[in-house]
């Protein structure tokens, strides 16, 4: 697999493949080779399990090593902005007639076509177009969710799933095709339910009114004495008296949970509980319930959480930790995927591997094609 290197969506893409075991050759800007022991590179964690080979694509002889890549390759993956590949001289129709199985894999915000295809942006103005942004955040205003539902789950792993889907089909027709994903699409992809809850009468457009957004008092988030805080989502009813039996508040004190116009009197209840004790010491009353709850922890509370390191949530590469590769499988394991290479680290191997001689790597380095 080739991935011509960007930033956010198409490289988490080929990380996920990656770790999957697809082999990524990551062709790097020449002119961004800076050598092995560059901090960012080695905390870069996009890149990890992937090989690197820096060339310049401005350069014929550069795009020619690309080309080759494309030969023995089952998918490429860019996330330039629609037409920079083409006038680069590695757009689709010349990679699929270098190479029919290819799969063309292309990740965008806006999308190959459309009125705003060719407008810059980044994941909050994708998010925020596609109507998932509105949802998001309490009710005087919208909060963005980092960038984890326009750049990585609604335009890296969509792209990823439709590159495993595109493959399928090449390996039964022979024949590739180009996968265009747009986290305009994923985005709106990953609203599905919320649209069947408008069409059922069941959503407004008012934040933190609705069921899953904040607004029912036992699916929110509620603070405690510490400032930490803790995730309730009790949906049903059994986990919704289970949790009011451990809190020691009397279920029948409170009004009806289905009546709406009472949710902000449940909501300062159990506010007013919650706030009597720390986040930790909630968690640790709360451990044996079987009422959905759990502490809120920080990206750097996570990994040393009990559940997490008895599953392995997290691991450590290279002195790094990170998450993990996922999902599990019970023939075919991961295992834990090499730390990022640096930029061009593979340059002379991926070279040779594609038939070059010495000689001719060596004429390459000295034009400035590769680095």
């Amino acid at each position: 697999m080739v991935e011509l290197a960007g930033l956010g969506a198409a490289p988490f893409c080929a990380m996920v493949l990656a770790d999957l075991g697809a082999e990524v050759v990551r062709v790097d800007r020449a002119d961004q080779v800076l050598g092995e022991h560059t901090r960012f590179s080695r905390h870069d964690l996009h890149n990890r399990g992937k090989q690197s080979i820096g060339i310049d694509l401005k350069r014929a002889d550069g795009v020619e090593v690309v080309l080759r890549l494309v030969d023995r390759s089952d998918v490429l993956v860019e996330g330039f902005r629609p037409g920079v590949a083409e006038r680069l001289g590695i757009g689709p129709d010349v990679c699929l007639e270098r190479n029919p199985r290819l799969v063309y894999g292309r990740m965008t915000g806006w999308g190959q076509n459309g009125p705003l295809a060719g407008r810059a942006g980044h994941d909050i103005d994708y998010i925020a177009l596609s109507g998932a942004l509105h949802g998001i955040g309490p009710e005087n205003t919208p909060v963005p969710p980092l960038n984890l539902v326009g750049d990585f789950g609604g335009g890296g792993m969509l792209l990823a799933v439709g590159i495993l889907a595109a493959t399928l089909s090449a390996r039964e027709t022979g024949t590739g095709q180009v996968v265009d994903a747009a986290m305009v699409d994923g985005s709106a992809l990953l609203t599905t339910a919320m649209h069947g809850f408008i069409a059922e009468g069941m959503w407004t457009a008012r934040r933190e009114a609705n069921l899953l957004d904040g607004g029912a008092p036992y699916y929110s988030v509620y603070e405690t004495s510490d400032g930490g805080h803790i995730a309730v989502g009790a949906l049903e009813p059994q986990f919704y008296s289970a949790l009011l039996g451990a809190l020691g508040i009397p279920e029948e004190s409170l009004p009806e949970r289905g009546d709406r116009a009472a949710w902000p009197r449940i909501r300062e209840v159990l506010a007013a509980r919650f706030l009597e004790a720390t986040r930790d010491e909630w968690a640790v009353r709360l451990s044996d319930l079987d009422a959905c709850v759990a502490p809120v922890l920080s990206a750097l509370e996570a990994p040393v959480h009990a559940h997490n390191r008895e599953r392995g949530v997290f691991v450590e590469i290279d002195g790094v930790t990170q998450p993990a590769p996922a999902p599990r499988f019970s023939a075919t394991p991961s295992g834990s995927p090499p730390g990022p290479s640096f930029p061009g680290r593979d340059t002379d191997r991926v070279l040779l591997s594609l038939g070059y001689s010495q000689d001719e790597v060596s004429k390459l380095r000295q034009v400035g094609a590769v680095a």
